[in-house]
């Protein structure tokens, strides 16, 4: 784990939640990220079969990692398999999390232009106030 990234964690530094990403990636959240997110998850109603479903899909592969003696992690074989993750990677941050992507899916997912960046940035942004 790069020392810049656990220098600015501060105390939440040991505990880390490793999940399936929406993409073909993993994402790290700090355990009071994870916590915080999750809270929210189980308000969700097990008598909504989307909920339900969706829960299932969000919590499948979650794995609660510690940090070893070198600060390092280790990233389950299994999550490594879904990502492609082989010898070569790239740690992203993303706001409350870093992502962990094999570095040809990465280069794909930088590669991916959207038709007209401003409509997505309309669609997504505009229902809050932001000045890009």
């Amino acid at each position: 784990m790069p020392s810049q990234i656990l220098r600015a964690l501060g105390d939440d530094r040991h505990q880390f939640v490793i999940n399936r990403g929406f993409e073909r990636h993993l994402s790290i959240y700090p355990k009071v990220a994870w916590d915080a997110i999750t809270e929210k998850l189980d308000n969700l109603s097990m008598f909504n079969a989307k909920q339900r479903k969706f829960q299932r899909y969000f919590y499948r592969g979650a794995t609660e990692l510690t940090l070893d003696g070198s600060d390092r992690l280790l990233l389950p074989k299994s999550l490594q398999e879904y990502a492609g993750i082989g010898k070569e990677l790239v740690i992203a941050g993303v706001r409350d999390r870093l992502e962990i992507w094999s570095r040809e899916e990465y280069q794909k997912m930088c590669d991916e232009e959207p038709e007209d960046f401003s409509d997505l940035a309309d669609d997504v942004t505009g229902s809050i106030d932001i000045d890009i």
